[in-house]
């Protein structure tokens, strides 16, 4: 029915959740003002639905749509992507050993970040091609222009969680150690200044994070629901910081990183996309890396 046609709307207020429309008029659009039609309910052409009072019609009632529900993966999507990612780390700092003496700290940094992240790309893809309904779909890996602010505000949610629980395992103590590497002002080359920033701030934002509140978070949710693989996920990346070198100092980093990760991974979630916590991710490694390679933790 043509609903421009007809007086604008003078009819009740349309309710939240419209009654059983009754049998449409099919002659109530070249109705007359003057004449009478049943009142009730009629369907729109835009989709929705409009009142009509017997004499004038109301304004489009459009239903409320449901918010689409976080996409799942199977279990086993994730286990694998953990069991790649947590192999392949291990394999980068074996290489790089391997390789150390003789070899530029930008190569061996190229070559850590490709052995140790190379792998767990690829299993993402693979995930990606079977479930064959592209990335905006499946993992959220498309990024909008809310994504720019709301990365920030993430990172400050982030730095939030972390410092709380760095506080609280400091007052019960709990061993906690930082994993930010000390370095010396010899150090800081222009080779070791780039391989940092491509590993920290490019590479493991993006892999990590398709790994961890991608694949992981959508492959637990089939099993846990969404608030469960919020949670485990969170933990899962705390303890995927854990170097054995560290001993126990590796309790509390673990559990302020999984505080990051249950941040990242709630955004995650609200938004549908990785684009946010990967910038929120960026942002934190970037402004650690700063600190560091700004000397100010030389005398500390």
């Amino acid at each position: 029915m043509s609903s421009g046609s007809l007086p604008p709307p003078t009819g009740a207020p349309v309710p939240s959740v419209p009654p059983e429309p009754v049998a449409p008029v099919a002659t109530a659009a070249a109705t007359p003002a003057t004449q009478v039609a049943p009142a009730g309910w009629y369907p729109d052409p835009s989709g929705g639905w409009r009142w009509f009072d017997g004499i004038a019609w109301g304004p489009v009632w459009q239903p409320a749509t449901e918010r689409p529900a976080l996409p799942t993966l199977r279990l086993s999507d994730a286990v694998w992507a953990l069991v790649i990612l947590a192999a392949s780390l291990v394999a980068g700092r074996f290489v790089v050993d391997a390789i150390a003496d003789g070899t530029p700290v930008l190569v061996q940094a190229l070559v850590s970040g490709f052995v140790g992240y190379a792998p767990s790309v690829a299993w993402c893809m693979h995930v990606l091609r079977r479930e064959g309904t592209g990335p905006t779909h499946v993992l959220g890996l498309r990024f909008r222009w809310p994504d720019l602010g709301w990365g920030p505000v993430t990172y400050l949610a982030a730095i939030a969680v972390e410092v709380g629980l760095a506080l609280v395992i400091r007052l019960i103590g709990v061993p906690f150690e930082s994993n930010v590497s000390e370095t010396t002002a010899a150090d800081r080359t222009a080779g070791y200044v780039i391989g940092l920033v491509v590993t920290a701030v490019i590479a493991a934002p993006i892999v990590e994070e398709l790994v961890f509140r991608g694949v992981v978070l959508r492959g637990l949710a089939s099993r846990l629901g969404v608030i469960g693989a919020v949670a485990v996920q969170a933990v899962l990346f705390g303890c995927a910081h854990i170097d054995p070198a560290r001993g126990w100092g590796n309790a509390g980093l673990a559990v302020a990183l999984s505080g990051v990760g249950a941040a990242l991974g709630v955004t995650a979630v609200l938004t549908r996309r990785l684009g946010a916590p990967m910038i929120a991710h960026a942002i934190l490694n970037g402004v650690v890396l700063a600190v560091v390679l700004s000397g100010a933790l030389d005398n500390v």
